[in-house]
């Protein structure tokens, strides 16, 4: 499960990281608390001029037969494990892959009370890219494109099988080519497993990030402790 990530590298930092040629420019900010229908950045291949590119794509997926945009609030995940087979995902699984970029993103642990949001990052908190699929839809009301994207999920890893048993698949830098389609392979499915735990940095931050227009770094700050929790908790 992917709900919820953070961006806050700028797209010029990423152009360079990701070979993408300059000016390649979305205009999309940065954002701290990325949210499904908002757009996100995403690199795409184009096989025609041999380049790669930036695209503004809005999280959840609306396959091209579908009648109308709803089913976007149903797919921002893709689960690996059947997206060679769901009708939502399988021709994008072809022929439409893209990196969707990330510093990190949050996952919530289920407790008797409230879920306790952590930030999963790599430990110097460098970019990364999701595997994304997307797909292009003619809205037939106003006979726009709208251009939607979904997260590609697999089983968590142990890390992460303390707070949830899903992560998003994070591609490793040398799988980049193979997604995309610059390099042939007959094998995509290996690509999408979980990211090593060794690699990865998981953080307690507070319940800011619970609400997506809480928007700015201050969403980071660590949770306090239980121990100030109990002693403010108002006593029954």
């Amino acid at each position: 499960m992917c709900g919820r990530y953070r961006r806050p590298s700028q797209e010029e930092e990423l152009a360079r990281m990701y070979h993408i040629p300059i000016p390649a420019q979305t205009d999309l900010p940065i954002s701290y608390n990325v949210a499904p229908s908002q757009n996100v950045l995403a690199a795409r291949y184009n096989p025609k001029n041999s380049a790669r590119s930036f695209v503004a794509l809005r999280w959840g997926l609306i396959p091209s037969w579908a009648k109308d945009e709803k089913i976007g609030y149903k797919t921002i995940n893709a689960r690996m494990e059947s997206i060679q087979v769901a009708p939502s995902y399988r021709s994008a699984f072809e022929k439409r892959r893209c990196l969707i970029l990330a510093n990190g993103f949050y996952e919530w642990r289920k407790t008797g009370g409230p879920k306790i949001p952590f930030d999963i990052a790599l430990p110097n908190d460098e970019p990364f890219a999701f595997a994304g699929l997307w797909e292009a839809w003619k809205n037939p009301a106003n006979q726009e494109w709208v251009l939607s994207c979904s997260i590609v999920t697999t089983g968590a890893n142990e890390l992460i099988w303390q707070i949830h048993d899903r992560m998003p698949v994070i591609l490793d830098t040398k799988d980049h080519p193979a997604w995309l389609g610059e390099e042939r392979t007959n094998d995509l499915i290996h690509l999408l497993k979980p990211f090593p735990s060794d690699r990865l940095r998981m953080v307690e931050i507070g319940t800011r990030v619970n609400d997506p227009k809480n928007d700015d770094p201050s969403v980071l700050e660590p949770a306090p402790s239980l121990e100030l929790w109990n002693r403010e908790r108002p006593q029954r």
